[in-house]
């Protein structure tokens, strides 16, 4: 099955975005989303009272970035907005693409997380950053981390996690493969074991990612006209010594 981006996340959440926050419940948000909200609080050159969160998904993050900013949110998928509003009303949330979206406002800091991993090409990841870039005002941050970097990529890991709510019990399984380690993207399989009441189903999702050099994201950025600052991103549920480079991006004063 070839799968685009943007079509296979449509098709994914609109089947599936119900199981979201079983599988990854917004309690597993909140650590990670402190140590964002601090950051960026120490390294703003501006007062920061308005967030744009792009690529937004079920608004997670969203619940905890709003103890702290005012938060407007986008992400291309209804079904995973309708969640996200359930779950942060007071949260302004729009539909739209994170490469092509203007908005008529510009904002104290723009983060983009785990969602970036869905841009493939060089091309798409500097419309990206110009997207952050027009969106900030001088003496912003824009804060993004970087989970798969080409030459480090582990080819066919898989990982597998059990779940529960009420009647609902779903085993969730990830597997990354890399057919061409030569280009800019790799496969992210999903596999759902979903049992309701008894009821056994299997679904199955196949989705292209993008995996680039860490030197590709530091010169996108720098030519967008960030001035970047690069720092190990630990959490307490990552295996003993991961990291991932967490890029805080600030546009000048």
């Amino acid at each position: 099955m070839e799968a685009s981006s943007e079509k296979d996340i449509r098709r994914l959440y609109n089947d599936l975005a119900w199981t979201w926050p079983i599988i990854s419940p917004v309690e597993n948000y909140i650590e990670e989303t402190e140590l964002f909200s601090k950051l960026i609080g120490e390294h703003s050159k501006i007062e920061v009272k308005t967030l744009l969160h792009l690529g937004c998904g079920g608004g997670h993050n969203d619940y905890t970035f709003k103890k702290y900013f005012k938060v407007t949110s986008l992400d291309i998928s209804e079904d995973m907005l309708k969640l996200a509003k359930k779950l942060n009303p007071k949260v302004n949330y729009k539909y739209g693409d994170m490469q092509t979206i203007r908005l008529e406002e510009r904002f104290d800091t723009v983060t983009i997380l785990d969602s970036i991993n869905y841009i493939k090409t060089v091309e798409d990841l500097q419309r990206t950053f110009i997207t952050t870039y027009e969106h900030l005002k001088p003496g912003g941050v824009f804060l993004t981390f970087v989970e798969q970097i080409a030459g480090q990529f582990k080819q066919n890991n898989t990982t597998c996690s059990n779940h529960s709510k009420g009647d609902v019990e779903i085993t969730f399984i990830e597997n990354d493969y890399d057919p061409d380690p030569t280009d800019t993207s790799y496969e992210a399989t999903f596999i759902y074991l979903i049992r309701v009441g008894g009821k056994f189903e299997v679904y199955t999702d196949r989705h292209l990612c993008g995996i680039f050099k860490l030197k590709t994201w530091l010169e996108l950025l720098k030519a967008t006209g960030f001035e970047v600052k690069q720092v190990k991103y630990t959490h307490s549920t990552f295996t003993e010594g991961e990291s991932y480079p967490m890029l805080i991006c600030i546009k000048p004063l």
